[in-house]
């Protein structure tokens, strides 16, 4: 690390290869214990975030003719370094986004892992050699860089999501113009710290923290911005894909869901409690992939609604660090107020609330909640039809199997989806007929793997997948060549 890094208190942006201030800067501050400041982070400029944009373009031409292997061994460099970080950066992470430290670190641990995965892809870019319709003429599709690349990050997962954007970003020759969110940027910062060190151009890699209002609307507007990779609320997402598609640039968007489990009556109760809870209310119910909806048939459903409530009413909130804790805190009074407002709408719908919704007092000033499991829901109300994205999960009863997959589906997001069942005919049917882009047998919908595609349907996702070796779609343009060797 550079010594102006180690001797300003101020984290700064990563522009052009140079480490460079912005005209203000906010404290970050840990939802465990607000009294913890975790840092200083500078917000960029509109005209800095310009700047990144134009050192991106500038450094394109030779990055995207960079050698695969020296490619290959940066993004190496950057997931070991990961890895052999994953202590510090874990409780770092827990420190700012809330989540328990044993969670942090698996998730620092998950980005070592994809950087070290599209270090490997960036040696497999393939193309396709074709037979053509006409005697003598060779037909070859070649996968090419899309350009600069704009990739703005959510803060639930402040480390793991800019890795999957960003490794792939890098692997197939782009460069990268990254906006980390503005509640989280610590993570962001300690990832472009990494990357400053890796070996890349200048220009190759650029950090921009700050409002999405100011350096994401640049971002989504420049027309030197060839792609943009969002992740984050559907509201917010929708003006940037308008924004972005309408001046024609390629866009990808991860916006949420509000994901279905089905119980049958077959299903086995333990495991079916660990799934409805595990993918629910753990992590703080801070996950898109969340199984918020619990729909259960009859034979099931009310030892289902009992265990839920026993189970939750076990577990241990508390500040992220605390090796107790199971649940850390939300992420902010802001989000603490949703919730509370969530809580508030479901008692009134007439929901039975069988435990939970309560603001809890800790040693440290924090925003601690204890998890909310309620029965007596229908699909049609509001706290069952709205995402959340915090620790309330609803119980629905259905009368049957195919009634269960009719509410399950009835629904304007479809990013995951799970079921529980010991019967193969269900499940293979549900894993066919789900109208979600990930399903789940016996399994919460919240543990996703990062060598597959990740990604919805209907309003969750908007664009090609993410992840595993689907990323090549947003991340390259075919071209198709055409040779008469003579």
């Amino acid at each position: 690390m550079t010594d102006v890094l180690v001797k300003t208190r101020e984290k700064l942006n990563f522009i052009a290869g140079e480490w460079v201030g912005g005209t203000d800067a906010a404290e970050n501050r840990s939802p465990s214990d607000t009294d913890d400041v975790i840092g200083l982070y500078t917000r960029a400029s509109l005209d800095q975030a310009e700047a990144a944009i134009a050192a991106a373009g500038a450094a394109l031409p030779a990055w995207a003719a960079t050698s695969p292997q020296v490619r290959a061994d940066i993004l190496e460099t950057v997931g070991v370094e990961l890895l052999a970080r994953r202590e510090e950066l874990g409780e770092l992470l827990a420190r700012e986004e809330g989540k328990v430290r044993a969670e942090a670190i698996g998730e620092v641990v998950r980005a070592g892992q994809i950087f070290k995965f599209y270090a490997q892809e960036a040696l497999r870019v393939e193309g396709i050699a074709i037979a053509s319709t006409r005697p003598g003429i060779r037909v070859e599709v070649r996968y090419e860089p899309v350009g600069v690349v704009g990739i703005i990050t959510p803060w639930n997962y402040p480390i793991a999501i800019p890795a999957w954007k960003i490794a792939p970003a890098l692997a197939y020759g782009n460069t990268v113009v990254f906006k980390p969110a503005d509640l989280t940027p610590a993570c962001g910062w300690e990832l472009a710290e990494i990357l400053s060190r890796a070996g890349l151009p200048a220009g190759a890699f650029n950090l921009v923290m700050g409002r999405g209002s100011v350096v994401g609307d640049v971002i989504a507007r420049s027309p030197d911005v060839a792609a943009v990779t969002f992740t984050g609320s559907e509201s917010t997402g929708r003006g940037i894909r308008e924004i972005v598609a309408g001046r024609g640039a390629k866009i990808q968007q991860e916006m949420g869901g509000k994901s279905p489990l089905v119980v049958l009556d077959d299903a086995d109760l333990a495991n079916a409690i660990d799934c409805a809870i595990g993918g629910s209310v753990m992590s703080t119910g801070q996950r898109c992939t969340s199984n918020t909806r619990v729909i259960a048939t009859p034979g099931i459903h009310d030892a289902l609604a009992e265990g839920m409530a026993e189970r939750t009413r076990g577990l241990r909130v508390g500040h992220a660090l605390d090796a107790a804790s199971q649940i850390g805190p939300v992420v902010d009074d802001k989000q603490m107020q949703v919730n509370l407002r969530y809580l508030g709408i479901a008692d009134g719908e007439g929901a039975a609330r069988l435990c939970g919704g309560e603001v809890l007092e800790r040693e440290t000033k924090g925003f601690f909640l204890s998890p909310a499991v309620y029965a007596g829901c229908d699909n049609s109300m509001t706290h069952v039809r709205e995402e959340i994205f915090g620790p309330v999960v609803s119980v629905l009863k259905a009368p049957d199997y195919d009634a269960a997959l009719a509410i399950a589906n009835d629904f304007p997001l479809g990013l995951s989806s799970g079921i529980c069942t010991r019967s193969l005919k269900y499940a293979e049917d549900f894993k066919s007929r789900s109208t979600s882009g990930m399903v789940f047998v016996n399994l919460p919908t919240a543990g996703v793997d990062y060598h597959v595609p990740f990604g919805g349907k209907k309003g969750s996702s908007y664009g090609s997948r993410e992840q595993g070796r689907a990323a090549r779609e947003f991340f390259t343009a075919s071209k198709t060549a055409y040779t008469n060797p003579l």
